[in-house]
């Protein structure tokens, strides 16, 4: 399976101008050849999108999201999005979209109410971890962002059977503080989930700055053991790996996490 990471910038709260840079790189995807391309977090609004929530949420059905499932043809592609359910109850939400359709989505569950972030503010929490069925191999975990670093989360969506861990975020250097490396924090956290769990991942960033952070981008793809196949650098562009499956039946075979976990 080829997949890619379209390290982007957004335009905060521009959903109809982000649709328009996400056909741009759903056409760079299919001319890669590529399986599965994934959007960094909150792609369609930018990480400040709350700001602007009544104005740039979206429902599952928004034929502006159907265009991008239509332009995706047989590709997989995974966009972030504020969705609006029903009750204006509002989520940080991904959705991958697949011949015309959303086939999936997950709804963050942790929000970051720490640093300069504020999540909490706009967004309702999430309240499940699934995994979507790619093919018979192949079964996709999509956690956003800060879900990553409760590791509960992880640990249930491979226990659910996911064989592929799908991660978009926004990350910027200042959201923490001074003393905290994000970029490090990230490369760590990636290279420990696949190699524990024996499965390849792909952690998608935007680049940028907002307000007062910076995104750094440094999208990476990770093999099952927990090696990196490709890594993007600070600017926008489209990171692309192939993933072997028997990768990761040798890998889980050599350290069996998944079989013997017993919570």
């Amino acid at each position: 399976m080829k997949i890619g990471a379209a390290q982007i910038e957004s335009v905060v709260g521009d959903v109809d101008a982000n649709i328009e840079r996400h056909l741009h790189w759903i056409a760079k995807g299919k001319e890669a050849g590529l399986d599965m391309l994934v959007f960094p977090e909150v792609s369609l609004v930018g990480h400040h999108g709350g700001y602007h929530l009544l104005t740039a949420a979206m429902r599952r059905n928004d034929p502006r999201l159907l265009k991008l499932a239509e332009a995706a043809g047989e590709m997989r592609v995974v966009v972030g999005f504020i969705e609006e359910t029903n009750a204006a109850q509002f989520y940080n939400a991904a959705a991958i979209l697949h011949r015309g359709a959303l086939v999936f989505i997950h709804r963050k569950v942790n929000l970051p109410t720490y640093g300069q972030l504020i999540e909490g503010k706009y967004y309702a929490p999430g309240r499940y971890v699934e995994t979507h069925e790619i093919d018979d191999k192949w079964h996709a975990g999509l956690l956003i962002c800060a879900d990553m670093w409760n590791p509960a989360l992880t640990h249930l969506s491979f226990l659910h059977g996911a064989t592929l861990m799908i991660t978009p975020v926004s990350s910027g250097i200042e959201a923490v503080s001074p003393d905290f490396d994000n970029p490090g924090g990230w490369a760590l956290t990636m290279r420990f989930y696949s190699m524990m769990y024996g499965a390849p991942s792909i952690m998608v960033n935007r680049v940028g700055i907002e307000e007062s952070l910076t995104f750094w981008g440094g999208s990476r793809i990770i093999d099952p053991f927990g090696r990196e196949l490709a890594e993007a650098g600070t600017g926008e562009e489209l990171l692309t790996a192939t993933l072997d499956y028997e990768d990761l039946r040798r890998a889980r075979v050599q350290l069996p996490t998944v079989r013997d976990s017993n919570i």
